[in-house]
This record gives structure tokens, sequence and C-alpha cells, in this order.
């Protein structure tokens, strides 16, 4: 768990004095960073007693064609290009913006698979 609270140091480097501990709506979770294979899926309770859907990994997009109109699900076979980070084009994450190669063409990602459970894309014309 990580802790999204106040920081231990002032903006000067100084070091803060904490009054009180950690509280239990200070605490944030680790990125699920999804990445390409067979579709893994986890959930999680969050506040207020709802669940989010982590995507752990995933091999399938529903992507959109803009000139036909239509959508339609694809296979992904690899991650081209990720603004997010270069390195995550290595390990093949998916995160919203990221542009893959499937087997309809190159298309970018439109979501947050990692927050969401799913992805969606538009297809890039070339």
């Amino acid at each position: 768990m990580k802790c999204q609270g106040r920081s231990k140091r002032k903006y000067t480097g100084g070091r803060r004095i904490s009054s009180r501990g950690k509280r239990k709506y200070e605490l944030g979770r680790e990125s699920g960073e999804p990445n390409v294979d067979i579709t893994r899926k986890k959930t999680i309770k969050t506040r207020g007693g709802n669940t989010k859907i982590r995507l752990l990994r995933c091999d399938v997009a529903c992507i959109t064609d803009s000139a036909a109109g239509k959508s339609k699900t694809a296979k992904i076979e690899s991650v081209v290009e990720n603004g997010a980070n270069l390195h995550y084009v290595r390990r093949n994450i998916l995160t919203k913006g990221a542009i893959i190669k499937t087997d309809m063409g190159n298309a970018q990602i439109t979501n947050r698979p990692g927050q969401e459970g799913f992805i969606n894309a538009i297809l890039i014309t070339e």
C-alpha cells in the first residue's frame, strides 16, 4: 500500500514533525500495469462499498473504425508506441494513448485499461 498523505519534508527541504499517523483514506494502491497476454482481471473493493475491475493482462481490444462506423474485437499482437513511458513498449504495457498492433492494423487506446477492466481503441489510418 502507498501512503498518499502529507510529505515528511517541507517544500524547503526541512523535516516536518508528524502530529498523527497514517489514515485509511490516505492509502493508495500500486498501479496494475496491464500487459499483452491471456486476459486476466482482478476485482478490488473501493471506498463506499464500490468495486473496480483491475485489468492485469489482456489480449483483445474493441476497435472502432471511424471511416466505416463499425466496431469489432481484434487480437492484440504487441505495443508499438507508448507516450507514457518508452520502456512500456519493450514490456508490452497497455496504457491510455498507447498505440497497439492488432490483426486489423494499428490502433490507439482511448480508455484507461488498468482502471476500467477492458480496452477500447480507435483504428489509425496511415
